[in-house]
């Protein structure tokens, strides 16, 4: 249990920040619908499957990882779309850190409940 949510883990900042470096994706997240946000959280979907295909079967693999998929796609959408709304930059508000922060906290429980409910 310990060795898959530490995998979520590293598998979270694998595809957060080395494979999130086209414009095209992390610009257009606050956009509903947009393919940018869609391929970023299909990302995360297939990174998921992977890390969880030794520990589970691959059909749990496949729903945990559309459970993923859909949750992340939807913290993105909500946090750009507050930082757009709000004008959050940061370079010039406190609150572009606290809502990254709250971003990164809701993807951790994200992987919490996954490896509650796979385990």
């Amino acid at each position: 249990m310990l060795e898959a949510l530490l995998c979520l883990f590293a598998k979270h900042f694998i595809c957060d920040f080395p494979l999130q470096t086209s414009p095209w994706m992390y610009r257009n997240k606050g956009i509903y619908l947009h393919a940018g946000g869609i391929t970023h959280a299909a990302v995360h979907g297939v990174g998921t499957l992977l890390v969880l295909t030794p520990f589970v079967s691959v059909t749990a693999a496949l729903q945990f990882a559309l459970l993923d998929m859909l949750i992340h796609y939807h913290v993105d959408w909500a946090k750009m779309s507050i930082g757009k709304r709000y004008n959050l930059r940061p370079d010039n508000s406190d609150w572009f850190w606290i809502l990254l922060g709250f971003d990164q906290l809701l993807h951790h429980l994200t992987y919490f409940l996954i490896v509650y409910l796979a385990f």
